[in-house]
């Protein structure tokens, strides 16, 4: 599944390893400077990441988090409050906060915010019927100052629902083009992960590529 992005330098796959060419001989050097960086990325561990997911009720947020962190579906109820779980990946430690959708727990959302590195926004890409209302919660969570530095990913959810709307549908439905905030759509379904994994790439590139500052 592909996804859409409003910075095409951060759609490329992360390089996840260094792949050695076996028609010449290695030197020596060369070996131990693959072993040096291998133990560089040992000593210091992943680089942690502080991302909140947030969305409508039933867009399959707490899904997508434990399909991520166990590599199965699990059952699910109505998120009252929030899960938080961390998702390690490419050695990239994720803290992801799910924070419930419902109506009432929505203004609650905001205590998240602070020191958020990324956002991932999930979408019911089948509920024809509430996309306005989605794309009015998205665009009132990006003004907030805390925020504004973020990056953004959308996980354009539920695929393999017959009504589900394609990424580049979504990008108008929740007028993307209006958004400040470096962002990226994918197309995904949490049932199977396709696009998850892709999502992530992109997220966790975004984030690296941007300096790091002090709370």
């Amino acid at each position: 599944m592909r996804g859409l992005s409003n910075d095409d330098t951060l759609t490329s796959p992360l390089c996840t390893h260094i792949r050695i060419s076996t028609s010449r001989p290695i030197s020596p050097l060369t070996i131990m400077g693959i072993f040096a960086s291998k133990l560089l990325l040992n000593l210091f561990g992943p680089q942690e990441m502080r991302i909140v997911m947030i969305g409508c009720d039933g867009a399959g947020k707490t899904t997508i988090l434990y399909k991520l962190k166990l590599g199965e579906v699990v059952t699910t109820i109505p998120t009252i409050g929030f899960n938080v779980e961390t998702v390690a990946y490419k050695n990239i430690s994720f803290t992801v906060w799910d924070v419930g959708g419902q109506h009432k727990i929505r203004p609650l959302w905001k205590h998240y915010y602070q020191n958020t590195q990324g956002v991932i926004f999930v979408v019911d890409s089948n509920d024809v019927d509430r996309i306005d209302e989605v794309a009015e919660t998205l665009q009132d969570i990006l003004q907030y100052d805390d925020l504004k530095d973020a990056s953004v990913l959308i996980l354009a959810n539920k695929q393999d629902l017959p009504q589900a709307m394609s990424a580049s549908t979504l990008v108008d439905k929740l007028r993307l083009r209006q958004v400040r905030q470096q962002w990226y759509i994918q197309a995904s379904c949490a049932t199977t992960g396709d696009g998850l994994y892709e999502g992530l790439d992109w997220l966790s590139k975004a984030v690296k590529s941007k300096p790091r500052t002090t709370a």
